[in-house]
């Protein structure tokens, strides 16, 4: 998706004169500070001409003590963004357990005389968010072990453990096509090893110059229907292609064109109706497992009396949590939503989710002015949450029997291994940050958050909040990576890091992956 970034010029003495005001305002109601170095550090900061206008919300604690060591507007109510995918997955790991698996079946109906199945066969999802194309091969393979050559029936896609609402509450209809927004069901295919649920890759190979290019999907069996093409170009003329697909349905426009000569271009496109979807993967490999299914796939009801056939068990929850947060994959977060709600409330959709989300915040005493959350990925804009709250729940965190995988799951500011540095393997690289600073990023048009713990140079670990919400210019994202720089830097980091120039906003998409399908987290993106 592409997005564009509305700039203005702001005269620079104005813009810090503004800035300026507000910091003396927002300060007014603020805790007097422990740290007068640290405060007078980070006021500079944040009277950076980037902010004016822009809400800026931050809290510094000692993570050991929980003194609060810097606050400015720590009661406000601020957009989380994917920082709220902190919230959730303490709550899932808290509620569900560390060693949480997710089982998704393949029952039957009827009776089975020799080879043959006469009556369906159920493919019943248990909420796997990591549920694989090679999963449902090996589910497959087990039918086919047991003898069974032919079903007379249908295979029923059963996603009926969670309600049948797809999309969140307050979710933007013009991200429903991209691959950070898909569709929410208890039964849902990944098309990665990453987890990128409900997707398809459509492949488009360049032909002859003139001709147009071949489109293919991954898997084969994605239910796309392609309107228009896309022409090869000549060599060297780079790439155009555009791939669409409507509301509503699996139908995708294609436009543009790609070289002749050149690799193929990749787009990632979510697939209306993720139960049917997973469902004909899943008839797709029992056919080339040699098992014949007479009469396709049909939606299940949920009622239909069944026997157990095949099973398969997702990862635990400590693993699952690792690319929900390191590259904060949002459709693990709202299938941990629904769980949550399924196992402790015992309805599977995002009220009854969140609700037990909220009493396990209020259990833990991490309390304050009331919140707004509405989803678990933060894709909302419903949700609202003070910098007080996130900061109380990491200094809450550090006392759980979880907290060590949930801490490693963590982006690591500067270390380049995408499964290591996730949403930060580009920022703060070439500080004291780097390889320090353990942080959950959360980005959208107009907001840029960024909280977690730093190890400052005496050892001491810092729990740190810092919420920037409705900016329309520039990025701040170099002020808040300075912020954290400071952390895990010191007062030496004065004055130089001080001004936050050293420290640039990454170009391009997806933070640290450009030309990836992650979409550009500056702007329109939620990671």
């Amino acid at each position: 998706m592409s997005a564009r970034l509305y700039r203005r010029s702001i005269p620079l003495a104005a813009a810090v004169l503004a800035a300026s005001l507000l910091a003396v305002s927002a300060q007014a109601d603020d805790p007097a500070p422990a740290d007068a170095t640290l405060t007078a550090d980070l006021n500079t900061l944040l009277s950076d001409p980037r902010l004016a206008n822009a809400q800026a919300g931050v809290e510094v604690l000692d993570a050991t003590t929980g003194e609060v060591l810097y606050a400015r507007q720590p009661q406000a109510l601020f957009t989380p963004a994917s920082t709220l995918k902190t919230v959730t997955s303490t709550a899932a790991l808290d509620l569900l357990g560390a060693d949480y698996r997710f089982t998704t079946e393949v029952r039957s109906t009827g009776t089975t005389y020799n080879d043959t199945l006469v009556g369906d066969l159920v493919l019943r999802g248990g909420g796997d968010p990591s549920l694989l194309v090679q999963d449902l091969d090996e589910l497959a393979s087990k039918v086919a072990a047991t003898g069974i050559s032919t079903v007379t029936g249908r295979v029923l896609a059963d996603g009926t453990r969670y309600d049948s609402t797809p999309l969140g509450p307050g979710w933007a209809w013009d991200d429903e096509p991209y691959s950070y927004s898909p569709q929410i069901s208890a039964l849902t295919v990944a098309n990665d090893a990453e987890y990128m649920m409900d997707t398809a890759q459509v492949v488009i190979t360049p032909g002859a110059v003139g001709e147009a290019a071949k489109v293919t999907t991954v898997p084969a069996e994605a239910p796309m229907k392609f309107v228009g093409t896309v022409a090869t170009g000549a060599a060297g003329t780079g790439s155009t292609a555009g791939v669409d697909r409507r509301r509503g349905s699996n139908d995708v426009s294609l436009s543009g064109s790609v070289a002749a000569g050149s690799a193929p271009v990749t787009a990632w496109v979510t697939v209306e109706d993720p139960s049917t979807y997973a469902s004909k993967v899943f008839a797709g490999a029992l056919a080339r497992h040699g098992v014949k299914v007479q009469r396709g796939v049909q939606a299940a009801n949920g009622s239909e009396t069944s026997q157990p056939l095949a099973s398969h068990q997702s990862k635990t929850l400590a693993e699952l949590i690792v690319p929900m947060l390191k590259i904060s994959n949002n459709g693990i977060a709202e299938h941990l939503t629904k769980e949550i709600g399924k196992v402790k409330g015992g309805r599977g959709d995002w009220a009854t989710g969140v609700n037990q989300v909220n009493a396990f915040l209020k259990a833990n005493g991490v309390n304050g002015p009331t919140t707004r959350q509405v989803d678990g990925s933060g894709l909302s804009r419903y949700d609202l949450i003070t910098p007080a709250k996130m900061a109380d729940l990491l200094k809450v965190a550090q006392s759980k029997p979880w907290f060590d995988a949930w801490y490693n799951a963590l982006p690591v500011a500067g270390n380049p291994q995408r499964m290591v540095g996730g949403t930060l393997a580009a920022r703060m690289r070439g500080t004291k940050a780097e390889n320090n600073v353990h942080a959950k990023s959360g980005s959208m048009s107009g907001v840029d958050n960024l909280l977690g713990y730093a190890t400052a140079p005496d050892g001491r670990k810092l729990a740190f909040v810092v919420m920037v919400n409705n900016y329309a210019g520039t990025s701040p994202r170099p002020v808040v990576d300075a912020i954290a720089v400071r952390l895990a830097t010191g007062p030496a980091a004065a004055p130089a890091q001080l001004k936050s120039n050293s420290l640039v906003a990454p170009s391009g998409s997806g933070d640290a992956y450009a030309g990836t399908r992650w979409e550009d987290c500056e702007t329109l993106s939620h990671c």
